[in-house]
C-alpha cells in the first residue's frame, strides 16, 4: 500500500472568477471610473521615472463622454504599453506593472495601484472595452486591445499616435448616465480632488482638481492672511461636508497623515452620529465613509485626510485595520482634542457657537478624555429643573442633586427649597456630574434611590404605636417612615423607589417583547440584586407643626379628620408621580372640601338654604344694605352669611358644650329641623333680643312675620351641615 501523499492542483473556474472580479468586487459601478483614472495616474508616474525626455508639464488625464453613443473615454499621457506588456500585465489577472515599480526608489509612496485588478472593473459597466496605446519605448508602433468579457481578447497593431493610452468604454444601457460631462465632473471631482496630476473633463481647459488642498500650499508663495486662509479652509471643507455647513476647521498633521477636521454648524443630540471622514490614498479617494477613524464622541465632526501608508482592501473601498490604521486613528483623535482647545483659546465667538449647538454631545465627549473634561467642565450646561445650568450653579450646600424623572416629588420638593435638580436620565449627565463632583469636593445625591433618600430624609425612630397611627391615618400601601427634612412646611412626601420600578419593568412580560434577550439577560443580572419589595416610601416630616399636632392628638375624631385632610393633600401632591395607579382626585378634593366646611363650623358660620329661601334672603340683604359679597357657594345650596351677633354666638357655644352642636340643619322656609324641643325652648328668649333680629336671617320676610317661631333666629347662629 502506497501511503505517501499526492500533491494535487486546484482547478479554477475562470468564467466564474472573472464575473466575481468584474461585477461583484466593487460596491458601486462608479468605482470603475476611479480605477481607470488611477491606472492613468500610475502610467504617468512610470513615464516620469523611466523616460528622461518626459516633462511633468505635459502630464494630464482627460475624461470625455459622448452621450449620444453612450461612450466614455479616458486618455492619459503616460508610458503606454508594448504588445508584450499588454499580454503580461493588462490581460493577466492579479499582475500589474505597478508591483514592479514599487520596488524602485521614489515610486512606492506615489503609486496608487496594488493588485492588478482595477482594469477588470471596466467590464462591470461596459459591453465592450477598447484600449489603444503607444509606448514611449516603441513610439513607432501602436496597439489596440479589444474584449467583451475580459476572458477572451484580441490585440491588433494600429497606426501609432501620441505616447500614452486611451480606454474607450461602450457603456451598458443602465449606465448611460455616466456619459454626461456634468455627471462625470461631479463624480471625478470628488474622487480626484487631491490627485497631483491634472484631470480634465470633456473640452474644459481648467482641471477639476486645480485647487490644491490647504495642507499642500506652495511654500514658494507668500503666506495668505489669516482671514483668507480660514475662508479657504472652510470652502474646501464645504466640498466634502454634504449635510451641514462647516463651522470651523482644525488641521491634522503627522508623519504620514495630513488633512482637515471641522465642526458641523448644526444642532446635535447626545446620541447623534453625523461623523463623516474621507480618506485619500496618494491623492485618490479611497473611502468616503471612514467614520471609524474619528473618535466615537465626535458625532458632530467631519474631515478629509490624506495618507501614503494606509493600505486598502482588494476592492480599494475600505481600509485594512493594521498598525497604520490604528496610528491614523490616534493621530486624528489627538487633532480633534487639540483643535477644540485651540478654538476655545483663539476663536471665542466660534467656541460659544460650538457649545450652543453641541452641548449635549460635548457632555459625553468630556468623559472620554481628561483634557476635554478640563476644557469643558466649566463650559457645558446641565439640563435641570431650572433650565440648562453650568455644574457649579447646581451645587447647593456642597451637594449636587440628580433626579431621574420629570414631574415627580423631586420637582415639588426642590422647587419649594429653591434648589435645582439635574436631569439624570439625560445623556451623560450623571457620569459627568460624578466626575465633576469628585474634582470639586462635592457630593452627588441621586434622588429616588435608597442611598440618596437617606441623605435627603433624616429617618428617626419613634414609638411603634405612633408609627402605626401614622400608617393607619396617612398610608396607602407605602412604607411609612418618620423623618425630618426641609422644608418644614411640607408635612409628608411620597418617594417612589426608582430601582424597584426599574426591576419591575425589566422583569415584566412587556420587556421580553421590546428588548433583545441578550441585553435583557445582562440587565436582569444587575436587577437581581435589587430588593423590589418596597415600591414607594411615605416620609412623614416630624418637624411639621401639623404632624406634631396629629401625633399629640392621638386617637379621636379630630385626629381622624386631620389625618384625612393630610392624606388628601398627599394624594394631590402625588398626582404628578409616574405611577401605574393614580389616586382618585375626586375623593381627595371631596375630603379637602369637607375638612374646610368643618373648620368653618368653628369660625365663619354657614347654612343650608333652599333655593327660594336664598332668593328671599338676598332681596332682604339688599333692603338692609347687607353686603352681598359675603355670599359664597359650595355646591348649589350652601351660602356663607355674616357672623352671628354675640347673643347667638354665646348660645351656640352653650350648645356645643352640651353636645347638641351636631344638630345644625336650617332652612329659612322650613324652619329649624333636627333640633330638639328642649333646644328650641332654650332659644326662646332670643326672639325678644333686638340683636338677634339684626341677624340676616332674622330680617327675611318670612322670619320677620313669624314671631311665633322665636327659635329660628338663634338656630341661625348654628353652623350648617353638608348633608
Amino acid at each position: 500500500m502506497n501511503l505517501s501523499p499526492t500533491l494535487h492542483t486546484s482547478n479554477v473556474n475562470l468564467a466564474g472568477l472573472m464575473t466575481v472580479l468584474g461585477e461583484h468586487l466593487y460596491s458601486t459601478p462608479l468605482v470603475a471610473l476611479r480605477e481607470l483614472v488611477q491606472n492613468a495616474h500610475d502610467s504617468i508616474l512610470r513615464r516620469r521615472l523611466d523616460d528622461p525626455a518626459f516633462s511633468a508639464e505635459g502630464a494630464s488625464i482627460r475624461v470625455s463622454a459622448d452621450i449620444a453613443r453612450q461612450i466614455v473615454t479616458i486618455t492619459d499621457t503616460g508610458s503606454g504599453l508594448t504588445e508584450r506588456e499588454i499580454h503580461d500585465y493588462l490581460a493577466t489577472v492579479g499582475v500589474g506593472y505597478t508591483r514592479l515599480l514599487r520596488q524602485r526608489e521614489g515610486a512606492r509612496d506615489e503609486l496608487i495601484g496594488m493588485f492588478g485588478l482595477g482594469f477588470l472593473s471596466a467590464f462591470g459597466i461596459a459591453r465592450s472595452v477598447t484600449l489603444t496605446t503607444c509606448s514611449y519605448q516603441e513610439p513607432e508602433k501602436g496597439w489596440c486591445y479589444q474584449s467583451n468579457n475580459a476572458q477572451q481578447y484580441v490585440v491588433t497593431e494600429v497606426a501609432p499616435g501620441a505616447v500614452g493610452t486611451t480606454v474607450e468604454l461602450d457603456l451598458r444601457e443602465e449606465f448611460g448616465k455616466l456619459s454626461g460631462d456634468d455627471y462625470l465632473a461631479r463624480v471625478l471631482g470628488r474622487y480626484c480632488a487631491l490627485l497631483r496630476v491634472p484631470v480634465f473633463v470633456g473640452a474644459r481647459t481648467t482641471p477639476l482638481n486645480a485647487e490644491r488642498p490647504p495642507w499642500q500650499a506652495d511654500p514658494s508663495q507668500p503666506a495668505a492672511h489669516p482671514l483668507q486662509a480660514r475662508k479657504r479652509r472652510l470652502e474646501f471643507a464645504a466640498r466634502f461636508e454634504q449635510r451641514f455647513t462647516p463651522l470651523c476647521t482644525m488641521p491634522v498633521e503627522g508623519d504620514d497623515l495630513r488633512g482637515l477636521l471641522w465642526v458641523q454648524d448644526g444642532g446635535s443630540y447626545g446620541n447623534s452620529d453625523n461623523r463623516n471622514l474621507s480618506v485619500f490614498l496618494r491623492g485618490m479617494l479611497l473611502d468616503d465613509d471612514a467614520r471609524d477613524l474619528l473618535p466615537g464622541w465626535a458625532g458632530f465632526m467631519g474631515g478629509v485626510v490624506e495618507s501614503d501608508r494606509l493600505l486598502p482592501t482588494a476592492s480599494r473601498e475600505a481600509l485594512q485595520r493594521n498598525d497604520a490604521y490604528r496610528a491614523a486613528r490616534h493621530a486624528i483623535g489627538e487633532a480633534a482634542v487639540s483643535g477644540l482647545a485651540a478654538i476655545a483659546r483663539s476663536e471665542p465667538e466660534v467656541w460659544r457657537r460650538i457649545l450652543e449647538r453641541h452641548n449635549e454631545a460635548l457632555l459625553g465627549a468630556a468623559l472620554c478624555d481628561d483634557r476635554l473634561f478640563e476644557l469643558l467642565a466649566d463650559e457645558v450646561r446641565i439640563p435641570s429643573s431650572q433650565g440648562d445650568l453650568r455644574a457649579r450653579l447646581l451645587r447647593h450646600d456642597g451637594m449636587v442633586h440628580v433626579g431621574f424623572s420629570t414631574g415627580g416629588f423631586e420637582d415639588m420638593l426642590f422647587r419649594m427649597l429653591g434648589v435645582a435638580v439635574a436631569d439624570g436620565d439625560r445623556y451623560a449627565v450623571l457620569p459627568f456630574l460624578r466626575q465633576w463632583a469628585s474634582r470639586h469636593n462635592t457630593r452627588v445625591i441621586e434622588i429616588g434611590t435608597e442611598k440618596g433618600n437617606r441623605v435627603l430624609f433624616s429617618e428617626e425612630a419613634i414609638a411603634p404605636a405612633r408609627l402605626e397611627l401614622l400608617t393607619r391615618l396617612l398610608g396607602d400601601g407605602e412604607q411609612v417612615i418618620a423623618a425630618r427634612f426641609l422644608p418644614v412646611e411640607l408635612p409628608l412626601v411620597v418617594v417612589p423607589d426608582r430601582e424597584a420600578e426599574l426591576k419591575r419593568r425589566l422583569e415584566s412580560d412587556e420587556a421580553d417583547k421590546r428588548i433583545s434577550m441578550t441585553a435583557l439577560r445582562l440587565v436582569r443580572n444587575f436587577t437581581a440584586g435589587i430588593d423590589g419589595s418596597v415600591r414607594s416610601r411615605l416620609y412623614v416630616n416630624l418637624d411639621n407643626p401639623a404632624i406634631a399636632a396629629l401625633l399629640a392628638a392621638g386617637e379621636g375624631e379630630a385626629a381622624g379628620r386631620a389625618g384625612a385632610l393630610l392624606k388628601a393633600i398627599k394624594q394631590l401632591l402625588n398626582t404628578a408621580q409616574d405611577r401605574d395607579e393614580q389616586p382618585d382626585l375626586r375623593v381627595a378634593l371631596s375630603t379637602i372640601g369637607e375638612a374646610a366646611l368643618a373648620l368653618m363650623g368653628q369660625g365663619d358660620r354657614g347654612w343650608r338654604i333652599s333655593g327660594s329661601g336664598y332668593r328671599n334672603w338676598k332681596r332682604s340683604c339688599a333692603m338692609t344694605a347687607v353686603r352681598a359679597s359675603r355670599i359664597w357657594s359650595t355646591g348649589s345650596r350652601v351660602r356663607k352669611l355674616k357672623k352671628p351677633r354675640p347673643c347667638c354666638r354665646k348660645h351656640w357655644q352653650r350648645h356645643a358644650a352640651s353636645g347638641t352642636a351636631g344638630w345644625r340643619s336650617f332652612s329659612v322656609t322650613g324652619g329649624c329641623r333636627r333640633v330638639s324641643p328642649a333646644v328650641a325652648r332654650e332659644h326662646a328668649h332670643c326672639a325678644k333680643r333686638s340683636s338677634c333680629l339684626n341677624s340676616p336671617i332674622a330680617t327675611t320676610p318670612s322670619v320677620a312675620r313669624n314671631r311665633s317661631a322665636p327659635h329660628m333666629t338663634c338656630c341661625a347662629a348654628m353652623p350648617m351641615s353638608t348633608d
